[in-house]
């Protein structure tokens, strides 16, 4: 006859998960390298996105349908992907940046709306993405991104925050008349703001975040501008495919050069 504690011995312990990745989310922990990355995507996105529907001559509608592809298969990717990938997370950073430039220029330009119209539109439109997401799934914070829906919000959030922010820095560099250089040093300035509230203050480190995100794709895309176009217009009419591959050779030798770990999930 068996004893108690032999008993108690062969009981199954309580489920634990071991698995490293299980606390991990499958979004990069955010840090200088991180938003370095961020900007240097952006600014690629923009004059990618220019070197496609401009240099090629294959005008804002199907430049975007083009992008929109390969914005929709990086994201079924990422979806589908089990753990972190660096250089798949930044591929399709870079296409939602991509997308987001002729979608903006398209709807702007060739339908008309102006940047005015399609900035406060896709502000909305923005809006609109993080207030459903909290609704559905309480939080919007970038560590709960785990799930196939909460990555869904994700990237749904950041294709609007990236056409926003390219209506947005045509709207500051043109309409506003500050040219790149003011453009940049606005956004720049804001983004400034952003960092010393994040050590000074106790407002939202989510909103924080979400802030400095959108902040940054204005930042880029007027950045871009200011690399390829002419000089006439205050640019460096630097040729938008030398501009694109030096950013993205840029992006590359950071991912693989320095840390890009994966965030730790929140409980």
């Amino acid at each position: 006859m068996r004893s108690a504690s032999a008993d108690c011995l062969m009981q199954t312990p309580p489920l634990m998960n071991t698995d490293p990745q299980a606390t991990l989310s499958k979004v990069p922990e955010v840090t200088l390298i991180f938003w370095i990355i961020k900007i240097l995507a952006t600014t690629l996105g923009e004059t990618g996105g220019d070197a496609v529907s401009m240099s090629l001559n294959l005008g804002y509608l199907v430049s975007t349908g083009i992008f929109a592809v390969l914005f929709l298969v990086a994201v079924s990717a990422q979806v589908r992907s089990r753990k972190f990938h660096p250089f798949l997370y930044w591929a399709t950073i870079i296409a939602t940046t991509t997308v987001g430039t002729t979608l903006a220029d398209f709807s702007t330009r060739s339908l008309g709306i102006g940047y005015a119209g399609g900035s406060l539109i896709l502000f909305a439109l923005l809006m609109a993405s993080l207030f459903v997401w909290k609704r559905a799934l309480g939080s919007v914070a970038v560590d709960t991104v785990s799930s196939p829906k909460s990555e869904m919000f994700y990237w749904v959030t950041i294709m609007f925050s990236q056409t926003l922010g390219t209506a947005l820095g045509d709207w500051t560099a043109d309409t506003a008349h500050l040219g790149y250089a003011g453009a940049a040093l606005v956004f720049g300035t804001l983004l400034a703001l952003v960092a010393a509230a994040y050590y000074w203050t106790k407002i939202s480190r989510t909103a924080l975040f979400w802030a400095a995100f959108i902040l940054t794709r204005p930042l880029g895309a007027v950045v871009g501008d200011f690399l390829d176009k002419p000089r006439d217009h205050g640019g460096l009419a630097l040729s938008r495919y030398t501009a694109s591959g030096a950013l993205l050779g840029l992006v590359v030798l950071l991912i693989v050069c320095l840390p890009n770990r994966p965030a730790k999930r929140s409980h």
